[in-house]
């Protein structure tokens, strides 16, 4: 029995839920430019107030929302892992990580696609 919640096929999702899917993951990537949290409250905002609008929408915001929640935590865990010094060559890899898995969230999602993001916590169910 799958855990994974019941979406349309990707040729039945609407254009329009794809299109706040895909503002889901991007916003992410319009966060790191921003202020420190807003990579995390991009994602947030766009799935706080779309997610009731189609369960395709609801499920990769919860998505891109974890996975950047994770993110948060392994950029903490790689900080405090710089007085080892293992952690200079954790954060570089976080930080691809937290470019290259929206990108590609983003395109499977105008795809209408289930993406799902690896080594990611589901804190948001």
């Amino acid at each position: 029995m799958s855990t994974e919640p019941h979406v349309a096929p990707p040729n039945c999702v609407p254009r329009e839920a794809r299109k706040w899917a895909v503002i889901c993951h991007v916003a992410s990537l319009a966060g790191l430019l921003g202020n420190g949290l807003g990579f995390v409250l991009g994602p947030l905002i766009a799935w706080l107030i779309k997610k009731d609008d189609h369960p395709y929408i609801d499920q990769q915001g919860k998505e891109s929302l974890n996975f950047q929640l994770t993110m948060l935590l392994a950029l903490m865990a790689s900080g405090l892992l710089c007085l080892v010094v293992i952690g200079f060559f954790l954060l570089p890899v976080v930080i691809l990580l937290m470019i290259i898995f929206p990108i590609v969230g983003a395109v499977r999602a105008s795809r209408g696609e289930n993406f799902r993001y690896p080594l990611t916590l589901r804190m948001i169910r």
